[in-house]
């Protein structure tokens, strides 16, 4: 059994490989220099080529909220036009489990935590993702339009936010704890005395080590085969001025934190309900202190080479 892993050199997609290997699957993992996913000819030619037997959608344009404000045509466009082409494809040369990688955004801006998987399209996004979160949902609804039309074997998965080695630490398009990762390395070599961070830093996130998702995702390959979606993370959330302090904590920051409350914060909570996953038999094992430890060790051994500036039309 053939397994293509999308995005493979994404943050998602290089976990789920790491995690194929360890568990000896037979896997290809796919990246924009072996096909362009916006071009509908292409990815049909490829997957004709490697005939998967099973796709895991890792694929996608993905940002923090700045990036998400500045730029929506990009998050509605690009990802609408990746799952349309690889999930079209994957039916029209019979892949038996296609696996989407949706995102805890797609649940409305005011859903009640820990968020079920049934309160999806119970009441507006929030504002700030709005666009990244329809053309997820527009996935969702295709996954499951191919289940109820054609029978595919095929799921959608509800990730929480992710982190870990391989993360985009762009300040400007990163998520949160990447970014927060950065700074505090940087103020550290450069003696900065006081970082101002955006928001209050009331907001509370939950956040999943990426080698801790992929071993979820492996997980539900064997184990999960139902309409609706299933969300995937720790049940555990945290402020974000509890998560700066960690960081600062972690990389020896003695300087002050201050906060720009100009800046909107988005959703107060959002935290996943992981109860359908635990009851299946899986549950996250990564605590998020040794998942920063570990992301924050890893960032300052490759700091030179790593990516501290994205292009926010970089597919991933």
């Amino acid at each position: 059994m053939t397994i293509l892993v999308l995005g493979s050199n994404g943050l998602a997609g290089s976990a789920i490989c790491r995690n194929l290997e360890l568990s000896n699957r037979k896997f290809i993992g796919a990246t924009r220099s072996d096909v362009n996913l916006l071009d509908t000819n292409a990815v049909d030619q490829y997957f004709s080529k490697i005939k998967p037997k099973v796709i895991i959608g890792a694929a996608a344009l993905v940002g923090g909220m700045a990036a998400n404000i500045k730029h929506p045509v990009e998050f509605l466009t690009n990802n609408l036009t990746i799952q349309n082409n690889t999930i079209l494809s994957a039916a029209n040369n019979n892949v038996d489990k296609y696996i989407f990688l949706g995102s805890s955004c797609v649940y409305p801006g005011k859903a009640v935590s820990p968020i079920t998987e049934d309160q999806l399209l119970t009441g507006p996004l929030e504002k700030t993702n709005e666009a990244y979160a329809i053309a997820k949902i527009s996935g969702i609804k295709l996954i499951q339009s191919f289940r109820d039309e054609y029978s595919k074997n095929w799921v959608s998965v509800m990730p929480t936010n992710l982190y870990g080695p391989g993360d985009n630490f762009d300040l400007t398009n990163s998520h949160v704890l990447a970014a927060l990762i950065r700074k505090f390395y940087e103020a550290n070599i450069q003696n900065v005395s006081q970082i101002v961070l955006w928001g209050s830093g009331n907001p509370r996130r939950e956040f999943m080590h990426s080698d801790d998702f992929a071993s979820a995702i492996t997980f539900i390959m064997d184990n999960y085969n139902e309409r609706e979606p299933i969300n995937i993370g720790t049940g555990i959330d945290i402020s974000i001025k509890e998560l700066s302090q960690m960081i600062a904590d972690t990389s020896g920051y003695k300087g002050e934190i201050s906060w720009n409350t100009e800046v909107p914060d988005g959703t107060y909570q959002k935290m996943l309900s992981v109860s359908k996953l635990n009851n299946l038999g899986w549950k996250s094992k990564i605590t998020l202190k040794d998942g920063v430890k570990s992301t924050y060790d890893w960032f300052v051994q490759n700091y030179s080479k790593t990516r501290l500036n994205v292009p926010v039309n970089l597919t991933i």
